[in-house]
């Protein structure tokens, strides 16, 4: 991960575009989040929806401005001129673009590829286009310091539009396949505040159950986490106590959410799993 890191670091640094892809646990957002702090620069995150309108990345005119001047310079006589403007408001996308900011698009392939397609000439050209703004200022020269990192889960994920091959080709895509052991040790450590022998722990529960329970894909490093948060919070001779290993237990089975996962034959099984680790 930490040459991933680095990698990604250099490509921002040379002016690149970087796409981290993979499933879902793999890290994508946290390493992206680590990255744009990394560049020393404000930064912001946008989360991609289908329901995505082009003004949700650019802005729109949201309102209007209204301006009154009142002329009395003869007594008793008044001229009155009212002037209404409609009101811009720049959203993310625009904002960093302005102002040279870092931009993380996080899960963009869930936004439709048409409204996505705004993206084209700010990566390429340099420029981005504000239809519906005023006719003077309807493009904007890209800030030379502007950053954009893009995360995305597979094609075969539920939600998940194909990106169009003029998107891909503006940016450089790094793959995330499944953690290490040690990586998911390290991470399971930095978000809780369990030694490095109890996460080792947590971990290998997790991954025992990734082998013996069907379609438990969901269980990644945040599921590590989770336990780890729970066990944080009691003593070491409370993690066999049978209240800890049910609530273990509910938390594996809380992130398999399959119709073919019979839980009351399997509790068994993942009881015995739990007291082999802990």
């Amino acid at each position: 991960m930490t040459e991933i890191f680095e990698r990604a670091l250099r490509y921002l640094k040379a002016g690149l575009s970087i796409h981290f892809s993979g499933p879902s646990g793999t890290g994508k957002t946290s390493l992206a989040l680590r990255v744009a702090r990394s560049l020393g620069r404000p930064f912001s995150i946008i989360y991609g929806n289908s329901d995505f309108s082009s003004a949700d990345l650019i802005g729109g005119n949201y309102g209007y401005r209204r301006k009154k001047t009142i002329d009395n310079f003869i007594h008793n006589v008044y001229t009155i001129e009212e002037d209404f403007q409609l009101r811009w408001l720049d959203k993310q996308l625009t904002k960093a673009c302005r102002e040279g900011h870092v931009l993380i698009y996080d899960e963009f392939s869930r936004t439709r590829p048409t409204i996505n397609n705004i993206l084209l000439s700010v990566l390429e050209e340099g420029v981005l286009f504000l239809p519906g703004s005023d006719a003077e200022k309807q493009t904007i020269a890209v800030h030379p310091e502007f950053r954009i990192i893009f995360t995305s889960n597979p094609l075969e994920y539920a939600g998940v539009h194909k990106t169009q091959a003029a998107l891909e080709d503006r940016m450089v895509t790094i793959e995330l396949n499944e953690m290490d052991r040690e990586t998911e040790v390290a991470i399971t450590m930095a978000n809780s505040n369990l030694s490095g022998k109890d996460a080792e722990k947590v971990v290998d529960i997790v991954r025992d159950y990734r082998v013996i329970v069907p379609s438990s894909k969901n269980c990644t490093v945040r599921t590590c986490i989770k336990i780890a948060k729970v066990m944080a919070y009691e003593e070491l001779s409370e993690y066999r106590s049978s209240t800890i290993k049910n609530m273990v237990a509910e938390i594996l089975f809380s992130e398999s959410r399959h119709p073919l996962i019979n839980r009351k034959e399997m509790y068994p099984q993942v009881l015995s799993l739990i007291e082999k680790h802990l």
